[in-house]
C-alpha cells in the first residue's frame, strides 16, 4: 500500500482529533488564521472538489434518481426556512443586520460537506446525510436566489445575480473536475483508497477552519463579550435546529433517517458565500462563521448521547 494512502487512512481514522485540532489551532494562532484569511475562497472551493471526489457521479446521480422525495426536504431547509426568517426579521425592522443576515444566510446554505462524517461519528447511518447533501447542493443556485432578492442588505438585483452565477460556477468547475478525475483515475475505488479519501476531506475541513477563524480568535481576546454573544448565538442556530428537526421528523417517512437528516438542518456550508458575495457582506460575518464551527465540529460529542 502506498505510503499516501496509509497516512490519509490513518488521518480518516482519527478525523474527529484532526477537526478538533484545527480549530484550536484557528483560535489559538490568529496570525496564521490571518494570513490564511485572504484564501478563504479557494479554500472553500476546494474543499468541495474533494467532497465531490470522495462522492462520485455514479453515486451522486443515483440519489437523485432513487430519492426524488428529498427536494421536497431541501424546499423547506434552504428555502422555506430561510424566507421566513427574513420575512421575521423584516417585520421586526432588523432586516439587514448582522445578525439578521448571519442566520438568512446559514439557513440558505446546503450542508456541510462533512455531514455524512458527522452522522457516522454521532452514531447515525452516512447516507441520508449524504443524498441530502447531494440534492441541496445541485439545487442551491436555485433556492438561493429568492433568498438573496428577499433578504436585505445583500445587494440590488444585479449583485443578487452576479452572486448566484458565481455561485453556481463555483459549484460546477468544483464538481466537474473531481467526477472528471474519479472516472478517470477512480473508476473504482477500493476500501482503503475510499478511506485515504475520508482522511483527505477530514485534513482539508482542519485546514479550512483555521482560516475561518480568522475573526474569531482576535474577537476572543480583544471584545470576550462580544466573541461569547456570536458563540451563543451560533450554538443556539446549529445544535437547536438539530434537535428541532430531529424531533419534527419523529413519525414522518425520514424517522428512520433523522439522525443524518437533523445533522445536516444545523450544519450548513454558510462558508460556501464566501465565494459568492463581496467581502463588505461577508467581513462582518466572520466573528459568526468562526464561532459556527464551534459546534458543528463538536456535534458528535454533544449531540451524540441525545440521539443514542
Amino acid at each position: 500500500m502506498k505510503p499516501a494512502v496509509c497516512v490519509l487512512g490513518l488521518a480518516a481514522r482519527h478525523g474527529r482529533l484532526l477537526l478538533v485540532a484545527g480549530l484550536l489551532t484557528g483560535l489559538l494562532l490568529p496570525a496564521l488564521a490571518q494570513a490564511m484569511r485572504p484564501w478563504l475562497p479557494e479554500l472553500v472551493a476546494g474543499l468541495m472538489f474533494v467532497a465531490a471526489l470522495r462522492i462520485g457521479p455514479r453515486q451522486a446521480l443515483g440519489a437523485v434518481r432513487e430519492l426524488p422525495a428529498v427536494v421536497g426536504l431541501v424546499l423547506v431547509y434552504q428555502l422555506a426556512l430561510p424566507l421566513a426568517l427574513a420575512g421575521a426579521f423584516w417585520a421586526a425592522g432588523l432586516g439587514g443586520t448582522a445578525v439578521a443576515t448571519a442566520l438568512v444566510l446559514m439557513t440558505a446554505a446546503s450542508p456541510i460537506s462533512g455531514a455524512p462524517n458527522l452522522a457516522v461519528l454521532t452514531g447515525g447511518d452516512p447516507a441520508p446525510a449524504l443524498r441530502l447533501l447531494i440534492v441541496a447542493t445541485v439545487l442551491l443556485p436555485l433556492t438561493v436566489l429568492p433568498v438573496f432578492l428577499v433578504a436585505e442588505g445583500l445587494g440590488g438585483a444585479g449583485a443578487v445575480l452576479a452572486a448566484a452565477g458565481r455561485l453556481l460556477m463555483v459549484i460546477l468547475l468544483a464538481a466537474s473536475a473531481a467526477f472528471a478525475l474519479r472516472h478517470l483515475a477512480l473508476k473504482a475505488p477500493q476500501p482503503p483508497t475510499i478511506a485515504a479519501l475520508d482522511g483527505l476531506s477530514a485534513l482539508a475541513m482542519s485546514i479550512v477552519v483555521i482560516g475561518l477563524m480568522s475573526e474569531a480568535g482576535p474577537t476572543l481576546v480583544a471584545r470576550p463579550a462580544e466573541f461569547a454573544g456570536w458563540l451563543a448565538l451560533a450554538c443556539t442556530a446549529n445544535l437547536g435546529a438539530q434537535v428541532a428537526a430531529a424531533l419534527l421528523l419523529k413519525r414522518t417517512r425520514f424517522d428512520d433517517q433523522r439522525i443524518g437528516l437533523s445533522i445536516a438542518a444545523g450544519n450548513r456550508n454558510i462558508a460556501l458565500f464566501l465565494v459568492a458575495l463581496p467581502p463588505e457582506i461577508t467581513t462582518p460575518l466572520l466573528v459568526f462563521i468562526g464561532c459556527y464551527q464551534v459546534p458543528m465540529y463538536l456535534t458528535p460529542l454533544i449531540l451524540r448521547r441525545f440521539h443514542a
